[in-house]
């Protein structure tokens, strides 16, 4: 299989983060920021009804990002992981995955919270954060459980870019 997928972004993501290097890792980090994503016009009609969620999923093209590792040390750890194990950047699809907290939502751009997006990214979709849907029970954390502690305080340091 060898079937091109292309993507149309849905709007542009804001943050304070102009360089990869000491961004955060997660949206949990203490160095997440508040930021916006600004919905293009054609798209602004599919926010209805978004505003009575607390927290929202944004899906967006990590633009910064221009090689693949299929396997990478990633921030947590000093061990060398399958790419698809890790929530490093280095990927075949480089697609971003954010959970933040929507704050408002005027004239067609979102105001949020615990932003760790680089500034510019191009948001490819926006999905409600449902606990129900998306927090499921029994979890394993696999590496990462021996690391878990260290996401609040961990920034990006660069190594993912060439």
């Amino acid at each position: 299989m060898n079937e091109k997928v292309t993507y149309t972004p849905i709007g542009i993501i804001h943050s304070p983060f102009t360089d990869i290097k000491d961004m955060p890792i997660q949206p949990s980090s203490a160095a997440s920021a508040q930021g916006s994503a600004v919905i293009l016009d054609d798209y602004r009609e599919g926010l209805a009804d978004l505003d009575g969620f607390s927290h929202v999923i944004l899906l967006y093209h990590l633009h910064g990002v221009d090689r693949v590792d299929l396997t990478v040390e990633p921030f947590l750890d000093q061990t060398r992981h399958g790419v698809f194990a890790t929530r490093a950047p280095t990927r075949p699809n480089p697609i971003g995955l954010s959970v933040v907290k929507l704050t408002a939502i005027r004239d067609g751009v979102l105001y949020l919270e615990n932003v760790d997006t680089l500034d510019g990214s191009p948001l490819l979709d926006v999905k409600p954060y449902v606990p129900e849907f998306d927090q499921p029970d029994h979890v394993r954390t696999g590496w990462l459980a021996r690391a878990a502690e260290k996401v609040k305080g961990t920034k990006s340091d660069g190594r993912f870019r060439d």
